[in-house]
């Protein structure tokens, strides 16, 4: 799937956390799709910023270190 202008430019904030968060717990992504119970592809989608995700497994893997989405003021 190609990426438009604007997801480019966007930053992965998301994916990053999550990806900083799994290594700096020392977990491999096989270990946190088990321990989130998700599938492997879908936490290799959230770390490489795939633009569509569920949200309820995004939680799903956000609540093993303590956090959940939320609101976020966007600047325009």
């Amino acid at each position: 799937m190609k990426k438009t202008k604007k997801q480019k430019e966007a930053p992965n904030i998301l994916a990053s956390f999550v990806k900083q968060r799994r290594k700096m717990t020392k977990i491999s992504q096989v270990e946190l799709a088990s321990k989130a119970n998700v599938g492997l592809h879908f936490v290799r989608d959230l770390e490489q910023n795939k633009p569509t995700l569920r949200m309820d497994k995004v939680n799903d893997v956000l609540k093993l270190f303590g956090y959940e989405l939320g609101p976020v003021a966007v600047n325009r």
